[in-house]
């Protein structure tokens, strides 16, 4: 037979479970939004070229290029609006945070026809 004082502690039990498991769920649900949200802002290089080729990012946001080719690849904006990267090996990466909002032209000075857009909003 099982007490009333039992009955109390397995019932606070149960609930303190179903609080967890609640918990678990909000917060798988918040980190993968951060994911999805870092995964919008890549730039994959990749056969010689930036995929995507044209990306539009907010103001104050990062931008992140990995170099998915066996050759070595440089970033360089046109106008200067952000400094350029050293020559990424296979796998490397490089990172900005973008300024004020406008059209950032860039191009792979190894591979000049590799050209590409970052369009930065408010």
């Amino acid at each position: 037979m099982i007490t009333l004082n039992a009955k109390k502690k397995i019932a606070v039990l149960l609930s303190a479970i179903a609080f967890l498991n609640l918990s678990l769920f909000a917060l798988a649900g918040e980190m993968k939004n951060v994911d999805s949200t870092d995964k919008q802002n890549k730039i994959e290089i990749k056969d010689f070229a930036f995929n995507p080729q044209t990306i539009t990012v907010k103001s104050g946001e990062k931008v992140t290029w990995i170099n998915r080719d066996e050759e070595p690849h440089t970033i360089v904006s046109v106008g200067k609006q952000f400094k350029k990267s050293t020559a990424l090996d296979t796998d490397q990466e490089f990172t900005i945070t973008v300024g004020a909002p406008g059209a950032y032209d860039y191009f792979c000075s190894v591979h000049p026809k590799m050209t590409g857009t970052i369009v930065v909003e408010k």
